[in-house]
């Protein structure tokens, strides 16, 4: 008998007629005499209602209690599908993040999972029933209800099957797998059969929007395999696991973006060492991530810095940068937050020569300027003007030949 984890997001379970659609594949894996424990997000944008009626009362909600209101959306999720669950002869208990003990940091709306008290999932298991857990939470050790952030039923369910050492942890969405790129934007774009825990981290953190970052890592940590497939058709899905070391490896898995960026440019900096530190550190303090960072030096002993951030940050962080250059009278900023970033990402580029020279013959084929780059062994990313993303995105995928094939 296998065990599996499987998770449901919030479109999902949008409404009473999807709870029904996800209780019919729960009791498929149950007939089959598989154990199951199922995560549940909140109901469709249930937590975007919940947090937009918080801030309708205060506009900086106590995080403590911002945590009590949101954990309710899951609440809701689980109860409903537990019931239509014991309404089919199937045995189930739905679980809040606090009665499962799901124990968890006390930074409210950011919290990390520390470790899960598995005694009343294995009871019910044992005694053939199906544990329907809220995913998005726990409890820290004061008994405080937590969040773990946006994404975050993803993690849960990670945990949850590392915990209880199951077999496949998987994650229904809303589409069929992870895809080459973005389907909607690309038609042609593919479904994989299998990405390694690497590609994924990559792709993940570059921009693609099918999983949670912290629960890839969580799930590379301990080589918990993933798969993510559609929860309304029945299909596959894209397994994630450990590389195979027998099979080699495509050149190129898949090309992943982010709108999302801002750029900023300061020219004419002294080239002595301690500049770069006194401009970013600055922004650090400020909590604000910088993701690609490019330095270069002239031979007159200046030299220029570039850097993005998240397009939220734009505006404090052209704040925080021009008092800085107040002390640097000879440099000048330029800024702007209508650029993007994407990503081609394969384990295949440790071995394969050529795969920068034809992304930048591609580029120039297409009259596509790169702002920025930034490489890794398994990964090159270019900051590009917004407005040709698309123009980037659909010729490299053709210059891959990452499309279907006829």
């Amino acid at each position: 008998m296998a065990l599996i984890v499987q998770k449901y997001g919030g479109t999902s379970v949008g409404s009473l007629a999807l709870i029904h659609n996800v209780a019919a594949q729960v009791a498929r894996v149950h007939a089959r005499g598989d154990g199951i424990v199922v995560v549940a997000s909140a109901m469709g944008d249930e937590t975007d209602r919940l947090l937009d009626l918080a801030r309708a009362l205060i506009p900086h909600p106590e995080p403590r209690e911002l945590d009590a209101l949101l954990a309710t959306g899951e609440q809701v999720s689980v109860a409903l599908l537990a019931m239509v669950l014991c309404s089919m002869d199937i045995p189930a208990r739905s679980y809040t993040g606090a009665q499962v003990r799901v124990r968890t940091s006390a930074v409210h709306g950011k919290a990390r999972i520390e470790g899960i008290d598995t005694e009343r999932l294995r009871a019910d298991l044992q005694a053939g029933r199906v544990p329907v857990v809220a995913g998005f939470q726990g409890v820290s050790e004061h008994g405080d209800i937590t969040t773990i952030g946006r994404g975050g039923s993803d993690t849960t369910a990670v945990a949850l099957a590392v915990a209880l050492k199951a077999d496949e942890c998987q994650i229904l969405t809303d589409v069929d797998g992870v895809f080459t790129t973005d389907p909607r934007m690309v038609p042609q774009a593919r479904c994989l059969a299998r990405v390694s825990f690497e590609e994924m981290l990559e792709l993940a953190g570059q921009g693609s929007k099918v999983l949670h970052l912290r629960a890839v890592e969580f799930a590379r940590k301990y080589n918990m395999p993933l798969r993510v497939a559609s929860a309304f058709r029945r299909g596959a899905g894209t397994l994630i696991c450990e590389e195979e070391s027998t099979v080699e490896a495509p050149v190129v898995s898949g090309i992943a973006f982010n709108r999302d960026e801002a750029e900023f440019s300061i020219f004419g900096l002294p080239d002595e060492p301690g500049t770069a530190y006194r401009l970013l550190k600055p922004v650090s303090d400020a909590n604000i991530e910088v993701d690609m960072i490019v330095i270069s030096a002239s031979p007159q002993g200046r030299s220029d810095l570039s850097f993005t951030v998240h397009r939220d940050d734009y505006v404090q962080t052209k704040r925080i940068i021009e008092a800085i250059l107040k002390g640097f009278p000879e440099s000048t900023l330029e800024a702007t937050d209508r650029v993007a970033k994407l990503s081609v990402v394969g384990v295949g580029m440790r071995s394969h020569a050529g795969v920068a020279a034809r992304l930048f013959e591609t580029m120039a084929r297409e009259a596509i300027n790169v702002r920025l780059v930034s490489t890794s062994e398994i990964k090159i990313s270019l900051l590009v003007e917004e407005e040709k993303l698309e123009r980037a995105v659909r010729a490299l995928h053709t210059t891959y030949a990452l499309s279907v094939q006829d």
